[in-house]
């Protein structure tokens, strides 16, 4: 399976995170598949093929994008859910958050995160900062097969 073929799992409760980061993606002609979860228990969802996704194909993402504030389940809540689960706990996980807290960013990396990214708030510096994530999440890093 090509790596254009894996999708990005987009973690975000925000219509508007959500909808910039899409138009982001359009704008910087990544073909990956997108799929949106609104928060943690939606994506562990998704990843596991349960609840509202019961019965479709748990493919595995090439990267896992992900807010930290959210209902239901927050990004840490998340991360360290998937960080114990042996099918998830090597997927490569971007967590892109608004929060400037210290604990916040430490949190994450003691939960395995591969890399911190504070959300920028000018679009234009947003979509940049998607266009490096494309080229390095998508184009240049290698995840090992299964996750």
């Amino acid at each position: 399976m090509k790596k254009e073929d894996r999708p990005i799992l987009l973690v975000e409760d925000n219509p508007d995170d959500v909808e910039l980061a899409l138009r982001a993606f359009r704008k910087n002609h990544v073909r990956n598949p997108i799929v949106v979860a609104r928060d943690g228990v939606e994506a562990l969802e998704w990843l596991n093929g349960t609840g509202a996704h019961e019965g479709s194909d748990a493919m595995l993402p090439q990267v896992i994008l992900l807010d930290l504030r959210m209902p239901r389940l927050g990004g840490l809540e998340f991360l360290e859910q998937i960080r114990n689960d042996l099918r998830t706990r090597r997927l490569p996980v971007v967590i892109m958050t608004s929060s400037t807290e210290e604990e916040d960013l430490v949190r994450s990396y003691d939960l395995g995160a591969n890399s911190y990214i504070r959300k920028p708030v000018d679009f234009n510096q947003f979509i940049e900062a998607v266009r490096q994530l494309g080229l390095y999440w998508l184009v240049l890093n290698e995840v090992p097969r299964g996750g």
